[in-house]
């Protein structure tokens, strides 16, 4: 066995490709050895700012040899084939044997393949995997034809045991592989041969680099938290900015700063952000103010000052980037002191999106959903006007300069703005919550004024890229919909809100029908007085109303169709197809329901993720989506309330981890089959589902003389399973459906779970399909009581298993 050293010596790697570059080092190289025959032990490995670095322990000497075996063609079979076969295989005919087949005699190729020495596959692998590394971008240089990230200096590349290393014998475009590398670029320049990783790793650090990246990151954060604890300040963390400064560094000298006394006043996030973004400066925070008042920049080298020229050098540059910065914030306080109205009037010229109008056009609409959702998530009267103001500023520091300069803090500044402004705390707090969460471990906001601009900011978002059909697709999703999609999820449910989402909307996306008709997208809007409706017929399971409209001086045959929402009995409308016919109208091709009732499966679909995480399984949401009292779509009533539907899912879930969970499932199916059968026979032979199920049940009436659909007739029974079944279904009814009702689940779940002992004494002791056709027919009703009472809670047809 041997160890394999390989490093790739090169001009700086930034750092954002190091890690991944190293990963991709690895696993090429582990790849291509195993493939060519090659076993290996444990590889590692590494990535500085000048070098990718790879040991590969216990690497196999040379690849065994392999033997072979392949069938050839028939012998007498045409000369061209033969010679293919030969040519495939690299043998002369005499070297082929002749073997009887089922079919006749066929030759036989017997190939065995010599292993090779390892560092001739070493050699191979290397160099490819050198010309075709996946650099996210690459460059060439000189006369050559490698691509590399930067120009590649030298290869080291060396096997050792115990008599010693060897050189792998390689070339790559003019460099030729050696045992010798170079330590830091100014305190180390000159070269040096090694012989193993061990002695590679130690004369490195002699040379002033660290060659393992956490090992750097932990230098560099160790030493600044004990320089600022001395000073008594808190070192800000940021586990992305020390991965990427010690991407930056070889050898990490740790300075420490303080910021001048102008730019204290500055809000601390901005602070933290510009020294971030422009130097790579770590903050430091007085733990007594909450203030940034100082900064950790890391030097790249030791020098005989002790970094003071350094030191000062940066804080020169830091000075004139937070002058910028304090000109911004300046500027913009002065804006927000006049209620930010210069910020409110530009927004009409910042593009949201080409189809869907400003950001002006955005904010009016947030707005008028805020107006809606406020009531729903706890405001008062009060606080729903407090969310509408804050949504007519939450998007305002859009325009302000600071934003400008760091999108990043987009929100927040628009808080600082706010209160600047002397708005209310709330509003001011919205300005940075609505844009929450932002992730997956990001916290959700719970003030209702913060959630409820939360929930219409993104559902303007969802409803208006439905709209334009923009969905996403695949892998692709450029408008991060799902993030906001699951936003809304965790909104509601971390706020246990109860939203009829569809009927919201509804209302939203009515809303862009009637701004892409004002924009020539659509036909035009026309305006409607509540005092002209008439015979308003509302659409079976819809908060939508077809309400005919007659104008002055119409005769009655030009009446047309406005569609409105019916609120307590009222009809309002929300938009009209100007000169649409009833008969055109039935032609238009947006869709507002189709777009909700497919943006709800969405929600649904993330939903399923959601839980997932939480053990509920993607069927038991299913099964909650779907009962027995559900409207003609199969739909449960209610199901676009989330935190109703997780409430029947979590019961359901809870219900299913007992034993007499899972055993009722089982007798409930086989009840269901028995009974789908049946009206299989009756000639329903597609979707067994108990709507379409009931829509023949006519036809076994007519044949068999009795409607399955009613209850069991109990002077029919026969054994006492019956009786004790149809009196737990009675006793079980009357506690799922107010339980239901009361939308206490998990008591409606309890009393289904308790018919599984009578249902299983039922299957034990009475047979079904018996030959007597009263008692056949008695005993399917007793199993649609069954199907019934248990699909009032879900549809359990639907879970798996």
């Amino acid at each position: 066995m041997a160890d394999l050293l390989i490093e790739l010596f090169s001009e700086e790697i930034p750092a954002r490709m190091q890690a991944r570059a190293a990963g991709d080092l690895k696993k090429l190289m582990t790849d291509g050895l195993v493939e060519a025959g090659l076993t290996y032990a444990h590889a590692q490995a590494f990535a500085t700012p000048r070098r990718l670095a790879l040991a590969v322990q216990g690497l196999s000497e040379h690849s065994p040899t392999t033997r072979e075996e392949r069938r050839g063609p028939k012998v007498g079979a045409p000369d061209k084939a033969i010679e293919g076969f030969l040519r495939s295989t690299g043998l002369t005919r005499d070297d082929l044997e002749i073997r009887d087949d089922k079919k006749g005699q066929v030759y036989i190729a017997q190939i065995t393949t010599p292993g090779r020495a390892a560092p001739e596959i070493v050699a191979e692998v290397l160099e490819h995997t050198i010309r075709h590394f996946p650099w996210p971008k690459s460059m060439r240089w000189g006369t050559g034809s490698l691509r590399w990230v930067r120009p590649l200096h030298a290869i080291l590349c060396i096997l050792s045991d115990g008599s010693g290393a060897q050189v792998v014998p390689l070339q790559v475009d003019g460099i030729v592989a050696g045992d010798t590398t170079r330590g830091h670029r100014f305190m180390a320049p000159d070269t040096f041969s090694v012989t193993s990783f061990d002695d590679y790793a130690a004369k490195l650090k002699r040379a002033r680099v660290i060659l393992d990246p956490a090992e750097r990151a932990g230098h560099i954060w160790n030493d600044a938290r004990q320089m600022a604890f001395a000073q008594g300040l808190e070192l800000v963390e940021d586990k992305g900015l020390l991965a990427e400064v010690a991407g930056l560094v070889e050898w990490p000298v740790v300075l420490m700063g303080r910021i001048e006394d102008q730019f204290l006043a500055l809000p601390p996030e901005v602070l933290q952000t510009s020294m971030k973004e422009h130097q790579k400066f770590f903050s430091l925070r007085d733990p007594k103010t909450g203030q940034i008042t100082g900064f950790v920049t890391v030097a790249n080298r030791e020098t005989v000052d002790g970094g003071k020229t350094i030191l000062a050098g940066n804080q020169k540059v830091l000075a004139a980037r937070l002058s910028d910065a304090k000109f911004f914030w300046q500027n913009d306080l002065r804006v927000a002191a006049d209620a930010m109205r210069e910020w409110k009037d530009g927004l009409a010229s910042v593009t949201f999106h080409n189809k869907l109008g400003s950001q002006s056009d955005r904010v009016a609409r947030i707005e008028a959903l805020a107006r809606e959702i406020a009531p729903l998530v706890g405001a008062d009267a009060e606080l729903a006007e407090l969310a509408a103001q804050a949504a007519r500023v939450v998007k305002s520091d859009l325009r302000s300069e600071m934003v400008g300069e760091f999108p990043e803090l987009q929100g927040l500044m628009g808080s600082y703005y706010a209160r600047a402004a002397g708005l209310p705390e709330d509003v001011a707090r919205a300005c940075v919550e609505h844009y929450q969460p932002l992730g997956p471990s990001d916290s959700v906001p719970t003030s209702p004024v913060s959630v409820a601009v939360a929930l219409a900011d993104k559902l303007d978002t969802l409803t208006g890229f439905w709209a334009i059909d923009e969905k996403p697709t695949g892998s692709k999703d450029p408008f991060a919909l799902r993030r906001a999609a699951l936003g809304v999820i965790r909104l509601v449910l971390g706020n246990g809100a109860k939203l009829d989402l569809f009927s919201i909307c509804l209302l939203s996306v009515l809303r862009f029908r009637r701004e892409l008709a004002e924009r020539g997208r659509l036909a035009s809007s026309h305006t409607i007085k509540e005092s002209s409706y008439a015979y308003g017929r509302k659409r079976p399971g819809k908060n939508l109303a077809l309400v005919p409209f007659r104008g002055e001086g119409q005769k009655f045959d030009e009446v047309r169709f406005a569609e409105a929402i019916e609120i307590e009995g009222v009809y309002k409308t929300v938009w009209f197809p100007d000169g649409k016919t009833t008969s055109e109208l039935e032609e238009f091709r947006f869709d507002p329901h189709a777009i909700v009732s497919d943006l709800l499966s969405f929600f649904h679909d993330r939903l399923k993720v959601h839980l997932r995480d939480q053990g509920i399984r993607h069927d038991v949401i299913d099964a909650c989506l779907y009962t027995s009292g559900s409207a003609p779509s199969g739909a449960t009533p209610g199901n676009d309330d989330l935190t109703l539907l997780v409430k029947r899912a979590e019961a359901l879930n809870s219900v299913l981890s007992t034993d007499d969970g899972s055993n009722l499932i089982q007798g409930f199916k086989r009840a269901n089959k028995l009974w789908v059968d049946e009206m299989k026979k009756a000639g329903f032979n597609d979707d067994p589902s108990f709507l379409k199920a009931i829509s023949v049940l006519d036809e076994a009436e007519a044949q068999d003389g009795v409607e399955y659909s009613f209850g069991p007739d109990p002077k029919f029974f026969e054994d006492d399973t019956e009786h004790a079944l149809l009196e737990a279904l009675d006793s079980a009814d009357a506690v799922i459906t107010p339980a239901i009702a009361s939308e206490d689940f998990a008591t409606a779940m309890q009393a289904m779970a308790r018919l599984r002992a009578p249902i299983d004494a039922f299957f034990d002791a009475v047979q079904i399909n018996t030959d007597n056709q009263i008692l056949r027919r008695n005993r399917l009703n007793l199993l649609h009581r069954i199907r019934e009472t248990c699909l009032q809670v879900a549809d359990l047809t639907r879970l798996e298993g």
